[in-house]
């Protein structure tokens, strides 16, 4: 029998897991701390081949390790790893892409997700939550994933790329196509990107045609040793920039959200201390990281005494390595106050997200503006809560009720 997935039952998570399942896409955390104690590598012949690290030490030994662990496919699916991968560039550079093309790439987009060009985005964001709030503050209740979480990022990345807000619903399904529709057949997925990347030249000859003061534009001016980036270098990085930068803070807000539907405490405190709320959000960012990125198996290697075989995938789940007792102090709780963290939640190592700042900036901005409006709510229904499946895990229904509105 297969699950409501589509793939068949995990038998045995220390030797059959599956990042689609259901009960990892329902709550992870018991599995990873269930691995963490009794097989810290587990390993699946599921996608060709896939092993799993639990513990923040071993996380970290392969976000670091460059030479036998490759960046040049980071999500797990049914299509094999293959020689049309390999770098310099990749499917999306600089996240697909190996050292040293990958310091290139990587330098290239630094200025413009720097403090100072994310600071200018702050009024349009808040505007923005401030305007989807209106929308159903009301109305007593409301879907925080669906009607306000997805917004957020969907709009602050298709006004930087320059792209038409109409389209939205479009990338949320690529979205879901690309990150979470995993285990669908090779053919399906092909079918998909091929989609999106049809859509992407389109929007490349339009600002070829009609530059403009936009991310796309950015792209297409850049040179690498005084010559213009590839066509395939600027749709790849679109591709990055389209799908990451939507799916992992609509999630990063959603799960903040959640949670404090379930902690009044923790809401009343913010309430009472507003000053707070960037370091709840770094503990949120810690407790819910909302991504797991994937390598492949360069060399064969050992990692935490366990052989690993070239060819095969490995997935990163940062997520895992922010609970880890050995890394952080009573790392299963939450705790709005804390003062150190050094969290994974944005990668470590070369491939540390670029984007941390936007995704900061947008995370304590929406959850600000939730609270400046609705102080005190819970959720309406925790079993109609519903999780992605994959690499990127984030709410993507969170009925809520609202208790007291401002």
């Amino acid at each position: 029998m297969s699950s409501s997935s589509g793939v068949p039952p995990v038998a045995d998570w220390a030797s059959d897991f599956d990042h689609t399942d259901p009960g990892w896409v329902g709550d992870p955390f018991p599995i990873w701390d269930d691995l963490r104690r009794t097989c810290p590598v587990a390993h699946s012949a599921r996608y060709g081949g896939v092993y799993l690290p639990t513990r923040h030490d071993d996380i970290a030994a392969v976000a670091y390790d460059t030479e036998h662990f490759s960046s040049c496919r980071v999500v797990v699916s049914t299509e094999p790893p293959g020689e049309g991968d390999a770098p310099p560039v990749g499917g999306a550079p600089p996240i697909t892409s190996d050292p040293p093309f990958h310091a290139v790439a990587r330098r290239l987009l630094l200025p413009a997700f720097s403090p100072k060009p994310i600071d200018r985005l702050e009024p349009v964001t808040r505007q923005l939550c401030r305007s989807l709030v209106d929308e159903f503050v009301g109305d007593g209740r409301a879907d925080a994933s669906a009607q306000y979480a997805q917004h957020i990022p969907v709009t602050i990345i298709a006004q930087m790329l320059g792209f038409p807000l109409e389209d939205a619903d479009r990338f949320r399904r690529w979205v879901h196509e690309a990150l979470e529709d995993v285990a669908a057949p090779p053919e399906v997925r092909q079918e998909a990107f091929l989609e999106l990347e049809g859509y992407l030249d389109a929007q490349i000859d339009e600002h070829e045609a009609s530059p403009r003061e936009d991310l796309t534009s950015f792209l297409l001016d850049a040179r690498i040793d005084g010559q213009p980036l590839g066509r395939e270098h600027v749709r790849g990085t679109m591709v990055l920039l389209l799908l990451a930068g939507i799916d992992t803070t609509w999630s990063a807000i959603g799960a903040s959200l959640w949670h404090l539907a379930q902690h009044p405490h923790d809401r009343a405190r913010l309430e009472a201390e507003p000053e707070l709320l960037p370091t709840a959000c770094e503990e949120f960012l810690r407790a819910y990281a909302p991504v797991t990125m994937a390598r492949v198996v360069a060399h064969d290697t050992e990692l935490g005494g366990v052989p690993v075989q070239a060819g095969q995938w490995l997935l990163l789940p940062f997520p895992a390595a922010n609970r880890d007792p050995e890394a952080f102090e009573r790392a299963g709780e939450v705790l709005i106050d804390r003062a150190e963290n050094r969290h994974a939640a944005f990668g470590l190592g070369i491939h540390r997200c670029l984007g941390s700042n936007l995704a900061r900036m947008e995370l304590r901005v929406a959850v600000e503006e939730w609270l400046r409006r609705i102080p005190d709510f819970e959720l309406e229904d925790a079993a109609a809560v519903t999780w992605s499946a994959g690499q990127v895990r984030g709410p993507r229904h969170l009925p809520l009720r609202f208790l007291r509105t401002a």
